[in-house]
């Protein structure tokens, strides 16, 4: 009976376990059709991966928040946090530039993206239905995507983000 009752508690505790991973391989699928998207340059599954309004509004709240942390970006940092975010981020948010991007990163097209299970590997669920991308395992979170409506959707930047020569520029 006590081996009964061990294996029942054994697989209650992997059933629970799993259910915690679930959200990650889910949202690790999605992320790995948004990368497919960025390899292939294909705009409408990109935009469908990504929420435009919530990551302009969060650049602009990044963006005034290190402004005032510096003396001589707050003026800019005001500035910028108006109408020029909204025309960075519609800029940035294009497959091509994120293609350029992960090749600074060292990715290229010719080679294979990472699997789905590799990927839910670098992803720690975080509240409200998002979960936080990291670059490198045990690294700090680089991209925040949401779950909405049933598809995992890039809502944030979380890496530094620079003014080099009037430009946004998001680095990790």
């Amino acid at each position: 009976m006590r081996r009964i009752l061990a294996a029942c508690a054994a697989l209650i505790a992997a059933a629970v376990a799993g259910c915690s991973t679930i959200p990650r391989f889910e949202a690790a699928n999605d992320i790995h059709v948004f990368l497919v998207s960025i390899r292939d340059g294909d705009r409408a599954t990109f935009d469908e991966h990504v929420d435009k309004a919530a990551l302009k509004a969060n650049l602009k709240a990044r963006l005034m928040t290190e402004a005032g942390h510096s003396d001589k970006l707050a003026g800019v940092g005001a500035f910028l946090a108006g109408p020029l975010v909204d025309i960075a981020v519609d800029a940035a948010a294009r497959p091509e530039v994120f293609r350029v991007v992960a090749s600074e990163y060292g990715y290229d097209p010719q080679k294979p993206l990472p699997s789905t299970i590799a990927i839910a590997g670098l992803v720690k669920p975080l509240d409200g239905g998002r979960a936080c991308v990291v670059a490198r395992k045990g690294g700090p979170c680089m991209f925040i995507f949401k779950n909405e409506e049933g598809a995992w959707r890039l809502i944030d930047f979380q890496g530094h983000i620079n003014l080099d020569k009037g430009r946004l520029r998001l680095t990790d």
